[in-house]
């Protein structure tokens, strides 16, 4: 994805710019790097656990079913842990972003379900408060890498004059041409590499993307703004998927900046981490499986010279019915580890599950920068948009039981 060192426009004002906002988030980042730079399943005694002793204790004696009832309340949990550190009394005025227009409409707003082939019951909801989010729509509009175009269909049924989609999976081009067809819709999906420095735009005004991830969300601020198109609507996802090696900003102004966070892959998973709700047997062995891993892992240590952290690669399923000792013999092969002939089985299961339970903990402070991380990532692109000659409005369109990802960008080009 290229990055355009943009030329500020005449008359912009910094004082009314997302810039303060993202210098803001920054640098409360900064000053927190030693909770969420460190990965729990990797590093068993993080820096924080010395320098903020009562809290590590805290967290320690935390119930699972207190576990639980925090993560499901962050800005609760913030104020909480404030007793330990209090700037993070800040957190719910860092983070909080107002309500979209249609917030409350955006289910009315889903296609159908019988219109809704092989669409998620969840997804259509998404799409459906996308829509009524970025409304009015009386124009020409892209559906940025689109699948088979549900987002697509749902503008029109918002009152988009026509929608064209950009996909690059032939089949699923096939199948949105089928289903927009099927349903008389002005929707033409087109078969594009959204990444070609070669794009071909078909005559829109207004491009559109609901969760494309990564690089291909940024490639449509980037290539839409030097289009020219007259309006983005964006709602970010998976910033972590793209390009290898260190982060780039988008914006000058934040490259430009004193003190800027030096983002990684870690952090950029981070923003996007959360604890999905599956079925209790699924749940009990990934927390088997987990323990396990993390047994192996006190094991190659004491073992190892080095003591650090080796990741396993994933492992064969029929694992998953066996025993410790079978998974770590499986581990230590890949791995080339050298057991030796005598092992204490239970020992090194016991260690994993005390360890298993410590990350747990970890992991719920940690994930407290989760959403501080998004937003440093959105406003960047929020203030790239303004260098580009936009008006941006930056919210939530949705309620986050129905996307953690409910952030969306709305840029109209100035006149």
């Amino acid at each position: 994805m290229r990055s355009v060192r943009a030329v500020l426009p005449e008359g912009f004002d910094i004082s009314t710019s997302f810039f303060r906002q993202w210098q803001a988030v920054n640098d409360w980042l900064l000053s927190h790097e030693a909770f969420w730079r460190p990965v729990p399943f990797m590093e068993p005694a993080p820096d924080w656990c010395q320098q903020h002793p009562d809290l590590a204790n805290w967290l320690e004696q935390l119930s699972d079913a207190e576990c639980d009832d925090w993560s499901e309340r962050a800005s609760a949990f913030a104020q909480e842990v404030a007793r330990f550190v209090p700037a993070l009394a800040d957190y719910d005025e860092l983070v909080s972003l107002p309500k979209l227009p249609g917030y409350e409409r955006g289910p009315q707003a889903a296609l159908r379900e019988v219109q809704a082939v092989d669409m998620p019951g969840r997804k259509r909801l998404q799409a459906g408060a996308f829509a009524v989010s970025v409304t009015p729509l009386n124009s020409r509009v892209l559906d940025w890498c689109c699948g088979k175009g549900h987002l697509a269909r749902t503008l029109v049924g918002q009152g988009a004059e026509a929608v064209f989609g950009f996909e690059w999976d032939a089949e699923l081009v096939q199948d949105g041409n089928r289903l927009a067809a099927r349903y008389g819709d002005p929707v033409s999906v087109i078969q594009q590499d959204v990444m070609s420095d070669q794009l071909r735009w078909p005559a829109v005004h207004h491009g559109a993307a609901l969760h494309a991830c990564g690089d291909l969300h940024r490639q449509l601020l980037v290539a839409g703004s030097e289009a020219g198109l007259a309006r983005l609507s964006v709602s970010p996802c998976c910033y972590h998927l793209g390009g290898r090696g260190a982060y780039g900003l988008l914006s000058q102004q934040a490259r430009d900046a004193h003190n800027v966070l030096e983002m990684d892959r870690a952090g950029l998973r981070l923003a996007v981490q959360e604890t999905v709700t599956a079925p209790a047997r699924e749940r009990a062995q990934s927390a088997r499986i987990r323990a396990w891993r993390l047994g192996f892992d006190a094991l190659q240590r004491s073992l190892s010279e080095s003591g650090r952290y080796l990741p396993v690669p994933s492992h064969p399923s029929r694992l998953n019915s066996g025993r410790f000792e079978a998974f770590c013999r499986w581990a230590a092969d890949k791995k080339r580890v050298v057991l030796p002939a005598e092992v204490d089985w239970p020992c090194w299961l016991a260690a994993g599950q005390k360890r298993s339970r410590q990350v747990r903990r970890h992991e719920l402070l940690r994930h407290l920068f989760r959403r501080p991380l998004e937003l440093w990532l959105v406003l960047d692109y929020a203030v790239y948009l303004e260098e580009q000659g936009y008006r941006v409005d930056v919210g939530v369109f949705c309620e986050r039981s129905l996307t953690p990802r409910n952030i969306l960008l709305d840029a109209v080009k100035a006149t």
